[in-house]
């Protein structure tokens, strides 16, 4: 049996008994002072989906300039409950709703327009949107109460237009991030327990990332406040819990390993750190360093998600690092009752993943391929996948303004709830015009205002076409070659549709700007980490090939089993940053264990020591992680619930193929070269047995 030792150095300090409380004591004063301090803050609620410098955002600026810029059309919509079309007394009753409209209204509603079929009515309620959707929410859903109070017999009314489907986004996520908070814990505290098989255990590595995420969400709310950043805060909380949850694991599972040698519980859970601290922090480096790529993103949205999370990643690695061990410390051995590790007992942790490691050793080549052509048939997913969903296919859950826009194009033309507005100088106002109703499948087009000094005019064009349908977009593009051409116009085409054609554009960018970036950050990374270019080269690859595969599964999965015919626009570049990203995480994991257990046991043998000692830790991380991800789809944003859809697929596959089986295949297969320019030092008797793992890997 082992005998107690004192640990040297910070690692010793941290966990020892004077020094956990100290370190326990700074950590929660620092957290203390943080929350006091960032506790009002509060993000930005913009949520601009085009970039700045587009050619929709400059429109949208321009019509800043206007008079009553703030103003904007809500859309009653109004048809016979029994169907057919609307009598004289229907639309005498509809006519009558004036008055109690004009009390909600910025200016007097007008209406109602009848439709070519007679079988709706539009009343047309122009008012002040709000700073934000939510204060623009509680307008919509007055307006909504005072007509549901006063609908006359005989007619439904549907709200719908532009406010008010900003208004439906915001009431969709009214608790929603309470509701993804507590599922997102409930999940890591079931996983988390069934993992230490303790009824205490659990609760300390939660706690600690649960005070992790809630600092990270003051602390990236004042960032966004600070820098004008838009982000989701839902994905930086299941990023938080997800990477903190990952990196308590691996702590954890080492420091019962180490028990398993000593009787000091202190000198264990030091060694442990120490051991753990590399490949933790440099997971989290390279999740972090990946994220802030995503500064460079011409989205905006995707900018600040980058550096918001990048922010959050390292709270959850301070935490982790600093507050989790001491709390350990204090605990004792005894947190892992009724399974307590002593000195003695047999390990028998690794019994089940040395053996899967041992038979991919003994048929790495068939092994290898394999898991290959699983990943090939996932990828074939991608074949038929389109990016873009228009505003009604964004949300799960059928809105009022959603149901609205369905029976609006039933009986007029769609682009009525979604004009596309031109602002152009004012002397050419009439060429403008006539060059936008040129233009296949405009409606109508008319000047509907000017600057307060007449240098600027603004247009409204409305569309045959449904808003964002593949006839919208190209209108789009045709529009604007049509207005660019007029002499003296300096014409801007801008509005909802619009903004989707530049969003398209600029996500399309992000995605072959920041993907390359992505790559060569994991490569440096575990370049550094492995002192190594062969090993990084390869593991990179299989990791692209794992990403690939899980966007492929997912794409096909929203297109088959959920219905949804295409990917979401900021769905690719997220989930392949976060798949590369992520999947490097259980990488340097499993290969820095390789590494170090290659010096006593060879590159082969190091590799089954390394799957033996991690497959257990790394799968209960990747189904954390998974679970986690998933818990996005209880939020009512499609793009969220694609994310977590295909983030969930991927770490499950990286989790259970790709670290199981490819990685250790090729790890056999290449041998000692993994290690190239570099060379793995061994005595002679580890000499012997890399001989004998070559020598079974022969036969």
């Amino acid at each position: 049996m082992a005998t107690p030792q004192k640990s040297p150095g910070f690692s010793g300090w941290l966990t020892s008994r004077g020094g956990a409380w100290l370190a326990l004591g700074a950590v929660l004063l620092i957290m203390t002072v943080l929350f006091g301090a960032f506790g009002s803050a509060k993000a930005p609620a913009q949520n601009a989906s085009a970039p700045p410098a587009s050619e929709s955002a400059r429109a949208a600026e321009l019509m800043q300039q206007f008079p009553n810029a703030e103003r904007q059309s809500v859309l009653v919509v109004a048809t016979p409950a029994a169907g057919g079309e609307l009598s004289a007394a229907d639309l005498a009753a509809a006519e009558a709703l004036l008055p109690l409209l004009d009390e909600r209204a910025d200016a007097p509603a007008t209406g109602p327009l009848v439709s070519e079929d007679g079988g709706a009515a539009l009343l047309v309620v122009p008012i002040a949107v709000g700073d934000t959707n939510g204060e623009t929410a509680e307008l919509i859903g007055e307006l909504r109460a005072d007509l549901a109070a006063q609908t006359p017999s005989g007619l439904e009314l549907l709200v719908t237009g532009g406010p008010a489907f900003g208004a439906d986004v915001a009431a969709a996520f009214d608790g929603a991030n309470f509701t993804l908070l507590f599922v997102t814990i409930l999940i890591v505290a079931i996983l988390l327990i069934a993992t230490y098989r303790s009824p205490i255990l659990w609760l300390i590595p939660l706690v600690a990332v649960a005070l992790a995420d809630g600092l990270a969400g003051r602390l990236t709310a004042a960032a966004g406040s600070a820098w004008g950043l838009q982000f989701d805060a839902g994905i930086i909380s299941v990023l938080v819990f997800g990477a903190g949850t990952n990196y308590a694991l691996l702590l954890i599972s080492r420091y019962r390993e180490e028990l398993l040698g000593t009787d000091d519980h202190r000198a264990a859970l030091a060694a442990a750190w120490r051991k753990t601290a590399p490949a933790i922090i440099a997971s989290n480096l390279t999740v972090v360093l990946a994220l802030l790529t995503l500064a460079l993103a011409v989205i905006p949205g995707t900018r600040g998600l980058g550096v918001s999370a990048a922010i959050g990643l390292l709270v959850a690695l301070a935490v982790v690092l600093f507050l989790l061990p001491p709390l350990l410390a204090v605990c004792g051995r005894g947190v892992f009752w009724p399974f307590v590790p002593r000195p003695g007992q047999p390990r028998s942790q690794g019994r089940l993943w040395r053996g899967v490691a041992t038979r991919v050793g003994r048929r790495p080549v068939a092994s290898l391929l394999g898991g290959v052509a699983l990943l090939a048939v996932m990828s074939a997913g991608l074949i038929g996948t389109s990016v873009g969903l228009d505003q009604v296919e964004k949300f799960r859950v059928q809105s009022e303004s959603a149901a609205g826009l369905e029976t609006l194009s039933e009986h007029f033309a769609p682009g009525e709830a979604q004009p596309i507005y031109v602002v152009a100088e004012s002397g050419a106002t009439d060429a403008v015009v006539s060059a936008a109703r040129g233009v296949v499948g405009v409606v109508r087009a008319h000047p509907v205002g000017e600057t307060a000094d007449g240098t600027l005019t603004k247009i409204m064009v409305t569309s045959e076409y449904a808003p964002s349908s593949e006839a919208s977009l190209d209108q789009i593009g045709e529009l604007r070659a049509a207005v660019h051409e007029v002499p003296g116009a300096d014409a801007v085409v801008g509005g909802a549709v619009a903004t989707d054609v530049d969003a398209r554009a600029g996500n399309q960018q992000d995605l072959w700007l920041i993907a390359p970036l992505v790559l060569l950050v994991s490569f440096a990374v575990l370049a550094l980490l492995l002192r190594a270019l062969v090993a990084p080269l390869l593991l990179l690859a299989v990791n692209l090939a794992s990403a690939l595969a899980a966007i492929g599964a997912g794409a096909w999965l929203s297109r088959v089993v959920f219905g949804q015919h295409a990917l979401d626009l900021q769905v690719p570049l997220l989930a392949f940053m976060f798949l590369v990203a992520l999947g490097i995480d259980y990488t340097i994991f499993l290969v820095h264990r390789a590494r170090a257990e290659a010096e006593t046991h060879g590159t082969r043998g190091g590799i089954v020591e390394a799957v033996a000692h991690t497959g257990g830790v790394i799968t209960s991380a990747g189904i954390v992680l998974a679970a986690v991800f998933a818990a996005l789809g209880v939020l009512p944003l499609v793009t969220l619930g694609q994310l977590g859809l295909i983030v969930g697929i991927g770490v499950v596959v990286d989790t259970l193929v790709v670290r199981t089986v490819i990685v250790p295949a090729l790890f056999t297969l290449v041998g000692d070269r993994m290690w190239w320019p570099g060379k793995m030092r061994r005595s002679r008797g580890e000499s012997t047995h890399e001989h004998r793992e070559r020598t079974a890997v022969a036969h």
